[in-house]
């Protein structure tokens, strides 16, 4: 009787030593492994507005629908802005024809210039050549006549150089023009090229709204798209597992929504959260919380983990939103 109750109370202890020890694993596990069930689904969405305003006259894709980089999404009227190419285009026309007007310009000034340069030369030997007679072989009034003359004949060339001065300045101003009226045709031709928008990347189309008919304003996102290469899991860990945490360390990615199991790398953490319970005043001072729970709960970080999609299986629906469960496989080297 007595041995009877001495293995009783030995397997009772060894019960209770058991689950005291299964109860510590279990708490160290929930406490301090680092895992968490709060996992969220992440992608890049890409808001499309378009560039140009008008009435939509095409819709090319329909709800959810996958598109490659480059596939059109929907058209814009283009009525307005080919008449808008073709008035750039009028418009250099006349500025090229300008500038080369301008350019005859200089020619016929240069061309004179040079005529009444050589006009001055003969005039002003010819004036020299007098004034150097002796003997009185010339009378003193066709001296002063041949003077005068040469001095006519110079004034008549500096006013041709200034004439040609101002023909370079009409030519450089027309080429001005001509750079202007290239610039405005260039950005015409882009508005032109802007009415048909496309995807500016591999994607997902959600949320669409827009329909032909619509006016489309200028910046107005219509619809999004989800870049189908920029899928990434944010895992928010309590603060009392991030000391065991490093990035590059493994992760097993578990779909609340079943299936594949997923794999992936923790590629950043965190280094702020908003605090809420002492917000920052109106006045820029911290307003403090008069009131302290005893019981605190430990905060959740961002941990950013990227998805090993080389392995993904195929078939794997991924979409932003979804929940996931973590668990961090910790590397061996620290």
């Amino acid at each position: 009787m007595k041995l009877a109750s001495l293995v009783r109370l030995a397997i009772t202890a060894v019960v209770v030593v058991l689950a005291i020890l299964i109860g510590h694993a279990l708490w160290k596990h929930y406490m301090y492994s680092p895992w968490t069930r709060d996992g969220r689904v992440r992608a890049e969405v890409v808001r499309i507005a378009p560039d140009v305003a008008g009435l939509v006259t095409l819709v090319n894709v329909r709800d959810n629908q996958t598109v490659k980089k480059g596939d059109l999404l929907f058209v814009i009227d283009r009525a307005r802005y080919l008449n808008a190419v073709a008035q750039a285009e009028a418009n250099l026309a006349a500025a090229e024809a300008a500038a080369r007007a301008a350019g005859a310009s200089i020619n016929a000034a240069s061309a004179g210039a040079n005529q009444t340069k050589a006009n001055y030369d003969m005039l002003a030997a010819q004036s020299d050549r007098r004034q150097k007679l002796i003997n009185n072989v010339i009378s003193v009034e066709d001296r002063a006549n041949a003077q005068a003359a040469a001095n006519a004949a110079r004034a008549a060339w500096q006013q041709s150089q200034a004439s040609t001065k101002q023909a370079g300045a009409g030519q450089q101003q027309a080429l001005a023009a001509v750079t202007q009226a290239q610039v405005e045709l260039a950005a015409a031709q882009l508005n032109l090229d802007r009415t048909e928008v496309r995807a500016p990347v591999d994607g997902y189309v959600t949320n669409l709204d827009i329909r032909v008919g619509d006016y489309a304003s200028t910046g107005t996102p219509r619809l999004a798209l989800i870049d189908s290469h920029s899928y990434w899991i944010y895992g928010y860990f309590e603060e009392t597992k991030l000391p065991t945490l490093r990035v590059g360390d493994k992760v097993d990615i578990r779909l609340l929504a079943g299936g594949a199991r997923l794999t992936g790398t923790v590629e950043s953490i965190a280094r702020g959260i908003t605090d809420a319970d002492n917000p920052t005043g109106t006045d820029l001072l911290s307003d403090v919380n008069p009131t302290f729970n005893w019981v605190r709960l430990a905060q959740r970080v961002p941990v950013r983990v990227k998805i090993d999609t080389d392995h993904m299986p195929q078939g794997t629906v991924l979409a932003a939103g979804m929940t996931a469960t973590l668990i961090v496989h910790p590397s061996q080297v620290r």
